[in-house]
């Protein structure tokens, strides 16, 4: 009888492990048999690139190389931009009624959300990688080094995933994909843009200084950018993980409370 406990929960533990990648890979197959869609996903930071590098850049002074100031941000806006696809994702699956289907299936219920965020997270690395590309062929020269980049690159992704799960409620509360993506932007848009992601905090009006240095877009940007740049960014990196663990522990239930009333 003692035996068999633990080895019944390491079973069914490798079991639920093993529906979360397959589902991951499901939604990794989907992706590539809708190539527009991840072309596209590609194309909107590099028009941000090329928009910010060669038409704003010259009249935003940040006391630095400009391009060395703006990648960083654009790698952090692109990883926050791209877990809004689990919103959509996931609205899509309701919508076509995938998701009552594999209700019916013997596999962990919690392999539907941990699969989506995981394939969105996957989708995010190969985002991250082109456009870092793009950043070096329009002049981006980080300073901090190889192992601190990938600190600053496992930083963003680690607060992008832990927002996917937010994004993961909105989807499961949206009646259709295109309302998941139109009740997504009013929450990004804030927090992207009134950030330190294009410009310097200290160039905005007085009122909105505060919100602008403290939320956490800004200070996983200020984090992102010291590693990358080799400059001093205080606690940032530490801040940002809270902020990303905060995210899990609260949006997390949330996200798993709104699926199980989904497919009741």
């Amino acid at each position: 009888m003692t035996m068999t406990t633990p080895v019944s929960t390491r079973s069914a533990f490798r079991w639920a492990i093993s529906d979360v990648l397959v589902l991951a890979r499901r939604n990794l197959i989907a992706l590539l048999r809708t190539p527009v869609a991840l072309v596209f996903s590609i194309i909107q930071p590099i028009m941000f690139v090329v928009l910010f590098r060669y038409v704003f850049g010259g009249a935003i002074h940040t006391g630095t190389n400009y391009v060395n100031y703006l990648i960083p941000g654009i790698l952090v806006q692109t990883t926050i931009f791209g877990s809004v696809s689990t919103a959509i994702g996931l609205a899509e699956d309701l919508q076509k009624g995938l998701i009552e289907r594999f209700r019916a299936l013997p596999m962990a219920r919690m392999a539907v959300l941990a699969g989506r965020t995981i394939s969105d997270l996957s989708r995010n690395i190969l985002v991250l990688v082109v456009i870092t590309s793009v950043g070096f062929l329009v002049g981006f020269r980080p300073g901090g080094g190889i192992v601190a980049y990938v600190q600053a690159s496992l930083l963003m992704l680690s607060f992008a995933y832990a927002l996917s799960w937010g994004f993961a409620f909105i989807g499961l509360a949206a009646p259709t994909s295109e309302a998941a993506q139109a009740m997504t932007f009013p929450l990004i848009f804030p927090i992207t843009f009134a950030s330190a992601i294009f410009v310097p905090v200290q160039t905005m009006p007085t009122w909105l200084q505060g919100f602008a240095t403290n939320q956490p877009v800004s200070v996983t940007a200020e984090a992102v950018r010291g590693l990358m740049l080799g400059t001093p960014h205080g606690s940032t990196s530490y801040v940002s993980l809270l902020w990303a663990l905060g995210a899990v522990v609260i949006l997390g239930p949330l996200a798993v409370r709104k699926f199980r009333q989904a497919i009741k």
